[in-house]
This record gives C-alpha cells, structure tokens and sequence, in this order.
C-alpha cells in the first residue's frame, strides 16, 4: 500500500513538473481583426466557398484543375505530408520492444590444442519504458508536425488555385485593353487621313497631321507592349501549370460573374480556415511538446533487455548439441553530469516556445489586416465603378462632338488629340479596375481560409 501511495505521489509531481500536460488550443482572437469600418453580421464566410462555386468560367476551371494535378509545388507538399506520416509512424513504432537476431561463432585453440568451436543464435530484445513522457511528448510533437503538413498543403492549394485565376483574369483583362488600344489605333489611322484631307483643303496645317501621328504612332506603340505583356503572362500560367509556353484559351472580362455581396464571417473562424494561421499554431504545439520532452531528459530511462536462443557453449563446459539459453536485464539511466547541457536545452526549448508564440499572434493579425485590405479594395472597386462608367459615357460623347466640329467648325486638333486620349485612358482605367474588383474578390477568398479544406 506504501509503494502504491508513493507511486500515485510521484506520478503528480511529475504531472505539476509539465511533462505530462497537453497543449490548449487558441480560442480566441483580437478584438475587431477586421478592423472597426467593416462589422460582422453572420458567419457565413466567403472562405469556406469552393472553389468551383467563385470561379465559374469554364476554361479558368479546367486550367486550376490540370493545376492541381501537375503543378510541382503541390506535388511536393504532398511528398512532404507522407514525410511527416513516417516520422509520426516511427513516433508511434518507438513505443515498442525492438528485436535483433545476433548470431556470433567463435573458434579457440589453447597451447596448439585441438580448437574449440562454439556458437550461438540469440535474439535480442529491448524495450524502454516511457514512464516520464519522453516519447510521449515526442509522439505528440510528431503529431503536430503531421497536422503542420496538412495545413501547408492546404496552404499550397490555396495560392496556387489564386495564382491561376490571378492570371487568367489578368489576361482577360490585357486582352480588353488590347481591344481597345486596337479600335483606338484604327480610330487614329482614320483620324490622320481626315486631317491629312482637311490639310489639302487649306482647313489644317502640317503641325496638326504631325501632332495625330505621332499620337497614332504612340497607340501602335502600347499596342505591341500589351502583346507583350499577354505572352508573359501566359508563360506565367505555363509555370503553374507545369507546361511548356503556349496560348491558352478564355473567356473575355465582360462575361465573369463575380458575387455582388462579400461576407468574412467571424474572426474566430479564422483559427479553423485559414491554413497558415493553423500552421503557426501547430508551431506553437510542436514547441510546447518540445519544452516537455526537454524536462522529460532530466529523469531517469527505464529500459528492459532480454536475449533468448541456442548455444553450445555454457561456461566452462562445452556442451554439444546446442542448448537454450536466455536472460534478461533491467536498467535505469540517470543523468548525473549532464545537467549543465540539459538545462541549456530546457531554456532554449523555452524560448523557441516564446518566438513560436509571437509567430502565431503575428500570423493572426497579419490575416486580419488582409482580410481588412481585401474588402478595402473591393468596395473602392465597386464605386469607382459607378464613376467611371460615367466619365467613359461622357467623353465618348464629347469626342463625336468635337470630331464634327472640326470637320464643320473653328474646333483645332489640339481639341480633338486631348478627348481621344482622354478617352482611351478613361476606358483603359475602367477595365483595370475591372480587373482590380475581381482580384480583390480572390484575396479575400485567400485571405479567409481558400475554400473546404482538403486532405
């Protein structure tokens, strides 16, 4: 009764000393992590969308989807997820005895007398009893690491599904601006030949044919650095997708659909959803347990061995055929002079605690401040919308205007050379920001989690 007490006493003061206790998960997160100007409603979340539901256009689907398939970065994350399953296994595997088979033969001859040979066929096992938590924590902590590999394949996944429709709508939008930049440019060339004729007709000077070619010249101009652009962009989404540079098929930017109403959901979900605050999280657990296994190095290993098998050797008498034979040993080890060592580790396990901590409280915050610019964007999006449908409906009328006033009246070309460019601006801004809604809509998709998690 007096050992079990003492056991049961010893167990506790172990357990107080922390190497049996768990890691807490996070549950709570700032106050206002979206900040104060957005509020939160319900928590229905544009995050824990799928993917397929926000990016509906056929051709952008089926690239995201060949993506996923082949692009190399994702492919090692999942080379890494079944790393960490190994270690986790082996975690697991540590808590059972180990076997070896260690057959040994010797031959001996004393004072040129008749050799002696003798043999024997054990099989070893040893087995360490984890009564102070050290592969416990180990296992736990290898447990987390696997998690960690989840969640940076999930992570992954995310970014590349983004990186896709980043630069799908980037070309849809270079190619809207390269329509225009074209139409302007046959615009111009009709612009030129008219003031050429007004010119033979003694109504313009050679300045004014001079000023509209140079602007006709400038279009052609941007017109070859969009087809620029659009080829880097397609070699782009070659990389992602693992291929070899070519064109690739779409939509136009008038045709997407994005939704009409945004919603980030509660901050708390951003502890589930978001796979790199998971991550910094599970950081945090793997250096919790290391901090356990670092105060589990202070007291004593407890290891059983034991060998049983055949020989024909037993002591001094040589005994043929072979016999059976085994033993077995406990041990305990104490480290006695090593302490020095085992408290620098302790303190440094510490600290990697402390940094792991601040990690994670970073992480969160850093989402939340994404969360906050992603709807910033958008809302500027949808009302500089508004304003430069406007201004595009408005100089487009000014520029019919003032084209037949030149023709038919005192209006000079200067006039008309200052609303045509004002126009391509104007219509070259719309898409942009066009382009500039849609991509906000994506960072916030990242920015809340990226979609169902996937494993």
């Amino acid at each position: 009764m007096k050992k079990l007490i003492l056991l049961s006493t010893a167990v506790a003061l172990l357990s107080s000393c922390g190497i049996y206790t768990k890691y807490k998960p996070v549950e709570t997160v700032p106050d206002n992590l979206y900040g104060e100007t957005f509020t939160v409603e319900d928590t229905t979340s544009l995050g824990s969308v799928d993917w397929h539901e926000l990016f509906t256009d056929p051709h952008l689907q089926a690239y995201i989807e060949q993506g996923l398939l082949s692009n190399t970065d994702y492919l090692s994350a999942q080379l890494r997820i079944k790393e960490a399953e190994a270690t986790l296994l082996s975690s697991k595997l540590a808590y059972l005895p180990s076997f070896a088979l260690a057959p040994q033969g010797t031959v001996s001859s004393f004072d040129g007398g008749k050799a002696a040979q003798t043999y024997s066929l054990p099989v070893i096992a040893s087995w360490e009893v984890d009564i102070f938590g050290k592969m416990r924590n180990n296992r736990r902590q290898a447990q987390a690491l696997y998690a960690q590999s989840l969640d940076y394949k999930q992570a992954v996944r995310t970014q590349l599904i983004a990186g896709i429709a980043n630069i799908y709508y980037t070309l849809l939008m270079l190619d809207d601006q390269l329509s225009l930049s074209q139409e302007t440019a046959k615009a111009w060339e009709e612009t030129v030949r008219s003031t050429k004729a007004l010119m033979n007709a003694g109504k313009a000077d050679e300045v004014a044919v001079s000023q509209m070619e140079a602007a006709y010249y400038e279009v052609q101009a941007s017109v070859l650095s969009l087809k620029e652009q659009i080829n880097q962009a397609e070699n782009s989404l070659a990389l992602l997708l693992a291929e070899t540079p070519h064109s690739y098929k779409r939509g136009t930017l008038a045709e997407m659909k994005m939704p009409d109403e945004l919603s980030a959901g509660v901050p708390m979900q951003m502890l589930a959803n978001r796979p790199d605050v998971r991550m910094a999280e599970r950081t945090l657990e793997s250096a919790f347990y290391a901090v356990n296994a670092a105060r589990s190095a202070f007291y004593p290993s407890i290891t059983l061995n034991g060998s049983a098998g055949w020989t024909n050797s037993a002591g001094s008498m040589i005994v043929n055929p072979g016999k059976f034979l085994a033993s077995a040993v406990g041990s305990l080890t104490q480290p006695l002079f090593a302490r020095g060592q085992l408290f620098g580790q302790l303190k440094i396990s510490k600290a990697q605690q402390e940094e792991a901590s601040l990690a994670f409280q970073q992480t969160l915050l850093n989402a939340g401040s994404e969360v906050n610019d992603a709807l910033t964007a958008w809302q500027t999006s949808r009302d500089k919308s508004l304003l430069l449908d406007k201004q595009v409906a408005s100089l487009q009328k000014a520029v019919k205007s003032i084209s037949l006033l030149m023709e038919h009246g005192p209006t000079t070309y200067l006039e008309v050379l200052t609303a045509k460019q004002n126009l391509l601006m104007a219509q070259l801004t719309q898409t942009a920001n066009r382009f500039s809604e849609i991509q906000s809509v994506i960072t916030l998709y990242c920015a809340l989690g990226g979609g169902k998690r996937i494993i």
